[in-house]
């Protein structure tokens, strides 16, 4: 006894020959310009990361919101609403503008405005750091200038005393 019913050809409902249900053949550029017309977005993930990975070499400009995390190589200035972290291994030549800067890897320029400054063993910065705060693990190297603790509105009125200004 067979499950289904078997409709002979011709009749409503009859299968149709592939030659009427084979649209005409298309380029794989065609089908691929199809498909992906199709797809929907991918989704971001929240609270993710951007990275540069460890074999990447790139050199221009970052700007945004979100974390940003450089595993490679990366030369230009990074300014972002977010935090900032420079792996054991990578390298950055440039001026950065975050929330929290890691630093792992190697940084040669100014970290500007941070919230907190992180060194960590093994990391190396190369330029001046102006931070709410900063951490020096043992082990971390750095040569420049560094002012930490202090309030823009009170270094102001700090540099107008020392002037002489007095306003």
């Amino acid at each position: 006894m067979a499950l289904w019913k078997e409709i002979p050809p011709g009749s409503a409902g009859a299968p149709v020959t592939p030659s009427a249900a084979t649209p005409p053949e298309r380029s794989p550029v065609e089908v691929a310009a199809a498909s992906i017309l199709r797809r929907p977005a991918a989704p971001r993930p929240e609270g993710g990361d951007s990275v540069i990975a460890a074999h990447l070499s790139i050199e221009g400009k970052i700007e945004g919101s979100g974390n940003v995390r450089i595993a490679g190589r990366f030369k230009g200035d990074v300014r972002i609403d977010g935090n900032f972290n420079i792996e054991s291994g990578a390298q950055l030549t440039g001026q950065v503008l975050a929330g929290i800067v890691v630093v792992g890897g190697e940084l040669q320029g100014n970290i500007e405005s941070a919230k907190r400054v992180d060194v960590l063993e093994g990391g190396v910065i190369v330029g001046d750091v102006k931070a709410g705060s900063i951490t020096v693990a043992a082990g971390s190297r750095m040569r420049g200038h560094v002012e930490f603790g202090w309030d823009d509105d009170k270094v102001s009125k700090l540099d107008q005393s020392r002037m002489g200004d007095g306003k």
